[in-house]
């Protein structure tokens, strides 16, 4: 009988190989523009139906704010240099004004869906258009598109008081909800036909519109005070342009201002003087 033979035995042995751990850089949320909330704990199902807190940053709006508008706006080819202007686009909270969907788009070099066929505008399109319009503490301004509101919204920060109609019943209910809640209270929102004006709150200082007629409603050339400033798209869709108007004894002096492409406008004065 042989003599039985012993080996040395780990008291841990190892069934499997096991290869180093590999490390991968991560960003922070701080470098992604990001920052932590209090409130932004969420559970989340783990192994053997455990569960365990995660914290999720969400977005630092006030940051991207300021980077849209140290990006989009003043950067190289964009020369928005009014002061003013830049102030209400640095204080206007875009990220309230679109569907909670798109909150984390807001402050993108881009138009965003609102609904019902229509936009809201690229930060840098508001900003040229308020910058064009040259809006001054005492005015009182109309405008013809309230969308979301983030126009009537920086506009707010710049007059007086701002008069604004939406065509569509849905957005012009939730725009006045959203521009009360975020502090506008120098904002009256109106459902009706824009091309009609507001006669009841007429005349007014300047007019923005933020859809493109065929050609200038009449309406509101004459509910624009003499010596003031209109802003609007004019043209069909593939060939818009828009154009500041200047009203002087009745007559309006136009001057081509850029190629742009807005939403046409409807209503029972949209073809206007060409």
């Amino acid at each position: 009988m042989s003599p039985i033979r012993r080996f040395p035995v780990s008291p841990f042995p190892r069934l499997f190989p096991v290869s180093p751990i590999r490390r991968f850089p991560v960003s922070t949320p701080r470098q992604l523009g990001y920052s932590v909330a209090d409130n932004s704990r969420i559970p989340v199902a783990a192994f053997f139906n455990g569960w365990f807190e995660r914290d999720v940053p969400s977005p630092n709006f006030a940051a991207l704010r300021e980077r849209m508008v140290e990006e989009q706006l003043v950067g190289p080819g964009r020369d928005i240099v009014n002061p003013r202007v830049l102030e209400a686009l640095r204080q206007v909270p875009r990220h309230e004004l679109v569907p909670e969907a798109d909150r984390s788009h807001a402050y993108e070099d881009r138009a965003l869906p609102i609904g019902y066929g229509q936009t809201i505008s690229q930060p840098y399109i508001v900003a040229f258009m308020s910058q064009i319009l040259d809006p001054r503490a005492p005015d009182r301004i109309l405008e013809i598109g309230t969308g979301s509101g983030y126009q009537a919204a920086v506009l707010s920060r710049l007059v007086q008081e701002v008069f604004t109609i939406e065509i569509v019943a849905p957005l012009a209910t939730r725009a006045a909800a959203d521009l009360t809640r975020i502090g506008c209270t120098n904002v009256f929102v109106r459902h009706g036909d824009g091309s009609l004006g507001w006669p009841q709150a007429a005349p007014f200082d300047a007019i923005i519109v933020t859809c493109a007629p065929d050609g200038v409603p009449e309406p509101l050339i004459d509910q624009l005070k003499d010596g003031g400033r209109m802003i609007i798209p004019i043209g069909p869709v593939d060939h818009q342009e828009l154009v500041l108007l200047r009203k002087h004894g009745g007559q309006l002096d136009q001057t081509g201002v850029l190629p742009v492409r807005f939403v046409p406008m409807t209503g029972q004065a949209q073809g206007g003087r060409q």
